[in-house]
């Protein structure tokens, strides 16, 4: 799928974990805080949507960031808006969120 500099490129959980895994990534979960009880990645930067805080968004690392919720549909909004705010140059969405991830078999952990 080719894409312009413009867009939100979309990306499945298992590239996002191959980049989290070779430290070329970083991943910014929006949900809200009662999501993560059910299940969450290791490392992931939260910063719920509905209390999205602009200074905590990674960048300038080096980085790519991959901007996820639950099924990658708020995720898909801020990751837009990062994009065309010019707060990122360049966002990944990962497609499927949470349900993706763990409906891949990839570890993640919950209370």
């Amino acid at each position: 799928m080719a894409s312009d500099s413009n867009s939100v490129q979309e990306i499945d959980a298992a590239t996002t974990k191959s980049w989290v895994d070779a430290g070329n990534a970083v991943i910014l979960d929006v949900r809200e805080d009662a999501e993560l009880l059910d299940a969450r990645i290791p490392d992931a930067v939260h910063n719920a949507m509905s209390s999205f805080d602009f200074d905590n968004v990674p960048k300038n690392d080096g980085k790519k960031v991959v901007v996820m919720c639950a099924h990658g549909m708020r995720s898909m909004q801020v990751a837009d808006y990062l994009l065309r705010q010019g707060i990122l140059d360049e966002v990944y969405n990962m497609t499927g969120g949470i349900v993706g991830w763990v409906q891949s078999g990839l570890p993640f952990e919950h209370d």
